[in-house]
């Protein structure tokens, strides 16, 4: 140890602080061991050691606190004990006595870029060393001279804990004492460009509540789950012949407290899931809940990736959120964004004075559009941070799934960029070729995760997004369909007398239908700022705009597919949405808009009542066309068919306010067929248009069936059918 290693410990720049702190042989004196302990105790006005009840007093070799004890004998176990200035006392243990923790093979895993549980290894973990308790940190940041803990067990001095520098570019130390709920950061001093910051840790499992920025010692495996005949069912679940029906909830907003304050979640486990229970829902998607710094991005930039947001409580309290949506029988899906992150300071940006997540060239690594930067799925420690988020959420959280948010901005090179302004794979092309490895490992190792799935949120005409590896796709369970949303909302939107110019956008989609797994969604992407909420979209009059309402939802029920709807829509909520506040459920109070969600509980019963309207979902037998030529009036009349081809519905769309009456539609096989729902009953709002009795088929060709049936067409409705067995 020479005078420049004590200047740069009390400086905060020594980037091998174990060799010079801690205990440490010296030669022999009269033939007899000698060793020293050193220690940076800038609290302390005056130090010792402590060693089966001696007490060896430490020497300030520096003014700035830096001690040294000079002690008889082998070195053995000791503890330190300091005065402090303001005449308080401290008794610990040295957390430069402490081996190594993180083995080789973990290491060298982490390096390769194949330790998928990588959140075991990094990040701080409550354990117990040579029978005493504390905190292990690790962090990856491999162009540091220096990483330091910060936190509120050191008075977030910055140079009392420089850590071990490891293989890969990893650092660790462990704090005997530091217990859960401890705050922390790392500060990191790069050898690079002179690059100083206090960095929250990638790995942390909690974080401080916003505007605050620190990690959070947190232990996640206390918590004692309840689902364990969901998890076991679960695994045997056939998502995609199964119905699905998901809530898409935004949870800051989807309802506030008497006086504007947002709910916790164990609150939100009582009003969100029962209502969840009644409304028929099978699945609820909840935008992204991990730690995010701003709560205008919705959740879609976040920092604390394994850190549910403490905006609502604790990592327990999110586990019993879940646990209770399991109990209740509600899959719970997650947004998860790989495609970006924000540039605040404490995160994932320019983390240890080099572009370490990111990419260095911006051509590569930035969205301009939502000024975020793009992970650089090349690297193999930034893979296994991502994939490895992906199955905690999945192990950790029992998370169903994840839908993945932007899929197209991670497959294109030229995402929203001019020429010039990207570059090329090395085939020329503008494929993302990392990023198309990235997804297809990510999906591979998801779907091992018996009973998980997948969600893509792609908006491009890109092959094979929910074919298996395999067979060269990307791996998703699931799509979501944006043609469909964008062509049906388009067509809604117009007047009735208009809608016969635009019927092929009702029925274009049957030409793709079946060339991906797909999700038909209207998510809050369609009811933000600019864009209008549902209701406001739809034409006419108040009664027109409900019942246009009524039919949308309707077809898309109807439609094969799995569904998505977001929050609000189900009330008619006139205003677009507002993360600044809660859904307009004071709007109940009118009949139109609790007509109009009892038409969407009633129909998301109905959809899990009916095989046919979700067994066959991916294949074209499970759709046929009756009729799609009345385009001047336009009418149209479709069959979905379950597994067993004789189990099928009828469903005829009027999308005019005009009632037809004996209107006949070409059926299948002879009988009796029974009205079964019905957009248009009064109890929905409706002008109660009914087809009351049983309908006997007639022996008279129609759309190529040698039977048909003659029914009135109640206005602006889609009315659904059922053959007698």
């Amino acid at each position: 140890m020479t005078a420049s290693d004590i200047e740069a410990i009390v400086g905060g720049y020594h980037g091998d602080a174990f060799r010079i702190l801690g205990p440490h042989t010296i030669q022999k004196r009269h033939g007899r061991p000698h060793w020293e302990v050193r220690a940076f105790l800038p609290h302390a006005q005056c130090a010792e050691v402590l060693i089966d009840g001696r007490a060896w007093p430490m020497v300030r070799r520096h003014k700035e606190g830096f001690y040294v004890a000079q002690i008889e004998g082998e070195q053995q176990s000791y503890r330190l004990r300091a005065k402090l200035f303001d005449g308080g006392a401290v008794e610990f243990d040295d957390p430069y006595h402490f081996p190594p923790l993180l083995s080789s093979f973990e290491l060298h895993l982490h390096s390769e870029g194949t330790h998928f549980e990588a959140y075991n290894m990094l990040g701080a973990h409550l354990v117990e060393v040579e029978g005493v308790r504390g905190t292990r940190f690790a962090v990856w940041a491999p162009n540091a001279e220096v990483v330091a803990l910060a936190a509120d067990f050191n008075q977030w001095d910055t140079r009392r804990h420089p850590m071990r520098l490891r293989d890969g570019g990893v650092w660790e130390i462990f704090i005997p004492g530091a217990a859960e709920a401890c705050a922390y950061k790392y500060n990191v001093r790069s050898r690079l460009h002179a690059y100083r910051q206090l960095k929250a840790d990638p790995y942390a499992f909690f974080c401080e509540v916003p505007p605050k920025s620190a990690s959070v010692v947190w232990n996640i495996d206390k918590y004692q789950w309840q689902d364990g005949a969901w998890m076991q069912a679960r695994a045997t679940k056939e998502w995609l012949r199964e119905p699905v029906s998901f809530y898409e909830v935004h949870l800051e907003s989807w309802l506030r407290g008497p006086h504007g304050e947002t709910l916790t979640y164990r609150e939100l486990a009582e009003k969100l899931v029962g209502y969840l229970k009644r409304m028929g829902y099978t699945h609820l998607e909840l935008m992204p809940i991990m730690e995010h710094p701003f709560s205008g991005s919705w959740g879609y930039q976040i920092i604390g990736y394994y850190a549910p947001t403490s905006r609502f409580g604790t990592p327990d309290d999110f586990m019993y959120f879940i646990d209770r949506c399991h109990q209740e029988g509600i899959a719970v899906i997650v947004d998860w964004v790989p495609a970006h992150f924000p540039k605040d300071a404490h995160g994932l940006v320019y983390f240890d004075g080099s572009a370490l997540y990111e990419h260095a060239d911006p051509r590569k690594g930035e969205h301009r559009d939502w000024g975020t930067l793009i992970f650089n799925y090349g690297r193999n420690e930034v893979r296994e941070f991502l994939i490895s988020n992906a199955l905690f959420l999945l192990k950790k959280y029992h998370i169903d799934g994840l839908r993945v948010d932007a899929v197209a901005s991670m497959l294109y090179l030229d995402y929203s960029r001019e020429p010039g302004e990207w570059i090329p794979n090395q085939y020329g092309g503008n494929e993302n070729l990392e990023a198309i490895d990235f997804l297809r490992k990510f999906n591979e190792l998801a779907h091992q995760v018996p009973g998980a799935i997948t969600i893509a949120e792609e908006s491009t005409a890109f092959s094979g997004v929910s074919r298996p590896v395999y067979l060269n796709g990307l791996g998703f369970t699931m799509k979501w369909n944006m043609g469909w949303m964008h062509d049906m909302l388009e067509y809604f939107s117009k007047e009735s007398i208009h809608r016969k110019y635009h019927h092929h956008s009702i029925t274009f989609s049957m030409l793709y239908a079946f060339t991906e797994n797909f999700v038909l969604p209207i998510s809050h992407d369609e009811v933000v700022h600019g864009k209008r909420a549902l209701l406001a979209k739809m034409p006419g009059d108040e009664w027109q705009r409900f019942a246009n309402a009524r039919a949308f939802l309707a077809y898309m029920y109807a439609h094969p597919g799995k569904k998505l709807l977001f929050m609000g829509s189900e009330v008619g909520q006139y205003e677009e949405w507002n993360y600044n506040s809660s859904v307009s459920w004071e709007l109940l109070q009118h009949d139109y808009h609790r007509k109009l969600q009892d038409m969407v509980r009633e129909i998301n019963h109905f959809y899990r009542q009916q095989p046919a309207l979700y067994e066959v979902d991916v294949h074209y037998t499970g759709f046929e066309w009756v009729d799609f030529h009345d385009v001047e009036n336009s009418i149209i009349g479709f069959l979905r068919k379950a597994q067993n081809p004789n189990d099928f519905i009828l469903f005829c769309c009027n999308f005019t306010p005009v009632v037809r009456q004996g209107y006949a539609f070409g059926v299948p096989a002879d009988g009796i067929y029974d009205e079964i729902f019905n957009t248009d009953t009064e109890s929905f709002g409706g002008s109660n248009v009914r087809n009351p009795h049983g309908i006997p088929a007639q022996s008279v060709e129609r759309h190529g069936r040698t039977h048909s049936i003659s029914i009135t067409l109640p206005p602006l409705a889609v009315v659904a059918f059922r053959r007698r067995t």
